[in-house]
């Protein structure tokens, strides 16, 4: 599992390269064009208290959900995003937004899954196959099953087992590389379409780390796009296999969040207060 500090150091490098792309500077000005660019938001754990740096608490999700549907954001699938990138032809509602969550903790069934079912909310989980029913965190294959029973969530691939990919290419030459890097890639989708009887063609990232030839091999591999940890929305110019999500953790208050979307200050008047943090 990663460490509180190298967490915190990813949304940090993700917010950093965000500003270095201009996201400051751009997301503002696209806000009254809302039906041009897309928000990718990214979860990770939930629960009643903030336990580590990656859980949000229901109170704040929640919180956040009707800060969005305030502000006339709709939730859409992953799958109708990648389609209007993609297709010229295809549509979005103005202000589309899709929820995905990483990893496959086991809060995603316990927690996760009647607010999704309350507020009919779509959702992609990009999940790491070797985890699922084998770490005591993880979900099971039978939840996940249950899980896509509803509807309402997607599985999709987060390469087999989570690793650095920038470790593993300094560690390794580059045919071992290689090879290890197409494993991930391609054990993930075998192994979920095995066990789940669907179709994987979406991968996230390990840590948002990606680089041309990792975009080669997952092509290759067999996927039609992937996501890093960009901190941008996208549009139809955003590259297919770099695609940005934002990261959300508990701190990010309902004006926090809409600021991340390039909302206008007056969006304040939509912010919800939260209870106090539990120690």
């Amino acid at each position: 599992m990663r460490s509180k500090t190298s967490l915190q150091a990813l949304r940090r490098m993700a917010l950093v390269f965000a500003i270095l792309c201009g996201n400051a500077l751009t997301m503002p000005a696209m806000a009254n064009d809302a039906a041009a660019r897309v928000a990718v938001l990214v979860y990770h754990r939930f629960g009643q208290t903030a336990a580590d740096s990656m859980t949000v608490r229901v109170q704040t999700f929640e919180a956040q959900l009707r800060m969005l549907r305030a502000l006339g954001y709709r939730f859409v699938p992953l799958h109708d995003v990648v389609a209007w990138l993609e297709d010229q032809r295809a549509g979005l509602p103005p202000k589309a937004i899709a929820l995905t969550v990483d990893d496959g903790h086991r809060s995603v069934f316990d927690t996760l899954r009647p607010i999704a079912l309350r507020e009919h909310l779509p959702i992609t989980l990009f999940i790491y196959p070797s985890a699922i029913s084998n770490a005591s965190y993880a979900l099971t294959w039978d939840q996940l099953r249950a899980l896509q029973a509803t509807g309402l969530f997607d599985v999709q691939s987060h390469t087999y087992w989570h690793p650095n990919f920038n470790v593993e290419r300094a560690r390794l030459p580059h045919e071992a590389f290689e090879a290890f890097a197409t494993m991930q890639l391609q054990k993930s989708r075998a192994s979920l379409e095995a066990h789940l009887q669907t179709h994987v063609d979406l991968l996230a990232w390990p840590f948002g780390i990606v680089d041309d030839e990792l975009v080669q091999w997952a092509r290759v591999a067999g996927y039609r796009a992937a996501f890093e940890l960009g901190g941008r929305t996208i549009d139809r110019d955003s590259p297919r296999f770099k695609l940005s999500r934002l990261l959300v953790v508990d701190s990010d208050t309902p004006l926090v969040l809409a600021r991340l979307l390039g909302e206008p200050a007056d969006a304040d008047q939509h912010n919800t207060p939260l209870p106090e943090k539990q120690p």
